[in-house]
């Protein structure tokens, strides 16, 4: 009876979550991650049990069909919603809490770098958007958002919003913050490609640069015109003094002879 309540209160989750729900009986046969959610509960059972070799099974069973990977061992709490459910991983330690959201491609594992816990502790309401990559032994906070593409390594605070690879956090409790970056786990390969929130900032730091180009180059248009003009001014001296000097030295030249004579 109490499964029957799970199913119940999951269908109900779905409804909230989704706009694009139909009725109760749709929901129940066509939406592959409440499947993938219910077949978790007996596989945890065996595996709980030691009957790891049929949790393991089942596990695969449960992949296949629904495209949803997750652990036997995983612990997964109440109203966990897996919209579109196709590439979702989720690794033997990790562990969600409640109201969970998890969009498709997002996945829950490790670095490779670590043993024993090696895998995310979501805390409650956490949602982590499409092809999302949380990996490690870390702690995503009660509320926090991850963005779509995400790739995070370090912990996030409750109420965040993270974007970006690395991660950085954009949000803290509502509120705009300034760039943050999430730093990357030692041996973990920094990734480039930019998301919309950098490419935006690069955009902006680049028009200023070229602005600021802009400037320069007519600072220096400026001064070379000053320097020829200076040019020109000495040039137009030294003639008139040489022309003077010419004058002069005729002048005396001219009197030199009427002097001796």
């Amino acid at each position: 009876m109490r499964f029957i309540g799970t199913m119940r209160e999951d269908i109900e989750t779905v409804k909230r979550n989704d706009p694009a729900a139909q009725g109760a009986l749709v929901i129940f046969l066509s939406y592959p991650g409440l499947h993938a959610k219910w077949m978790h509960a007996p596989e945890r059972w065996l595996w709980r049990h030691r009957l790891r070799g049929p949790a393991r099974i089942l596990s695969q069973i449960t992949r296949l069909v629904t495209g949803v990977e997750i652990h036997p061992a995983a612990k997964v709490g109440r109203r966990l919603f897996i919209d579109h459910a196709a590439g979702v991983v989720i690794g033997e330690t990790a562990s969600l809490g409640d109201d969970c959201v998890l969009y498709q491609g997002v996945t829950l594992g490790g670095t490779g770098r670590e043993s024993g816990k090696r895998h995310p502790t979501l805390g409650d309401g956490v949602m982590v958007g499409a092809g999302a990559k949380v990996l490690g032994s870390i702690r995503i906070g009660s509320g926090a958002k991850i963005g779509s593409n995400s790739v995070v390594v370090k912990d996030v605070p409750d109420n965040s919003t993270v974007i970006g690879i690395p991660g950085r956090i954009v949000r803290r409790n509502g509120r705009r913050i300034a760039r943050e970056t999430l730093d990357e786990r030692p041996g973990l390969m920094r990734a480039t490609a930019p998301d919309e929130e950098e490419v935006l900032w690069n955009r902006r730091a680049i028009a200023r640069a070229c602005k600021r180009i802009e400037q320069l180059e007519k600072e220096v248009a400026n001064l070379q015109e000053a320097v020829e003009r200076l040019a020109r001014t000495k040039t137009c001296t030294g003639a008139q003094s040489s022309e003077r000097r010419g004058s002069q030295t005729g002048a005396v030249a001219a009197d030199a002879p009427t002097a001796r004579a």
